[in-house]
């Protein structure tokens, strides 16, 4: 993608882990249209990771440390954004997590402190987090969340995370609503299976993959890549009338009735 689409726009990534990671995929595409990032890493454990990939950016690339889960540290976080850029247009929410003992078991298992954990980093984040961009997005903006399947459908495992995504896709719908007189759109990307960290946490993701080439209606289910070109889309104004929506990147899988 050699077209400046997204020349001038500022933007904040969420959920870098490493390579591998969607957050990277669209990061990558969003600097390749023209953007310029300032990275969020969850602790001291990936802040090597998330350092070494930026790099390839150019020097001085801005990252702080962010706990979704913690006002302050939010807060802390777009302090430091401030200090960079008196305005944003793109917000990237690719966060989730649930302890990895509720995505064994059955869901009928899931703890109270299990389920509230999923909803807390999963979906509330997303309504903390637009809540302290949206003031700064004072020429309107794009803030995408990345969700999945699960959130609509069973998929075996997936447990309480289908349903901290399904939260998810709720809340982008109300963030949209309360947000759109600021022409800041809000929408979700429902990738299909990709080989990331978060995904080996789910048993039985390698059977996942294999079912998608048999069922989905291009065979397969999608790159990161791929995903990296949807988000510069939803983040362009190709997609300005676009919000609430969740947009299926899975190889047409979501269509099949089976």
């Amino acid at each position: 993608m050699n077209e400046k689409i997204l020349q001038g726009k500022v933007g904040v990534v969420f959920g870098v882990a490493n390579k591998r990671s969607i957050a990277w995929a669209v990061a990558k595409a969003w600097h390749q249209a023209g953007a310029k990032l300032i990275f969020n890493y969850q602790g001291e454990r990936l802040k090597d990771n998330v350092e070494e990939l930026i790099a390839e950016f150019g020097p001085d690339v801005p990252m702080y440390p962010c706990d979704v889960s913690s006002d302050e540290d939010i807060a802390g976080f777009f302090a430091k954004v401030k200090e960079h850029t008196p305005k944003l247009d793109l917000l990237l929410h690719s966060v989730a997590f649930a302890p990895k003992d509720a995505l064994e078991s059955a869901f009928l298992g899931t703890s109270r402190e299990a389920f509230r954990v999923a909803h807390d980093i999963s979906a509330y984040s997303l309504v903390a987090l637009s809540r302290e961009a949206a003031p700064m997005m004072v020429e309107g903006g794009s803030i995408i969340a990345m969700t999945y399947y699960g959130s609509v459908k069973v998929v075996p495992h997936y447990n309480v995370m289908g349903v901290a995504k399904a939260s998810l896709e709720a809340s982008a719908r109300y963030l949209a609503y309360d947000l759109g007189a600021k022409k800041i759109r809000v929408n979700c990307i429902s990738a299909g299976p990709v080989q990331t960290l978060a995904a080996r946490g789910i048993s039985g993701f390698g059977q996942m993959i294999k079912h998608y080439e048999a069922h989905a209606p291009l065979g397969r289910s999608c790159t990161p890549d791929e995903l990296g070109k949807t988000g510069v889309f939803l983040a362009s104004e190709g997609a300005a009338s676009i919000t609430g929506q969740v947009l299926y990147v899975d190889g047409g899988y979501e269509i099949m009735g089976m």
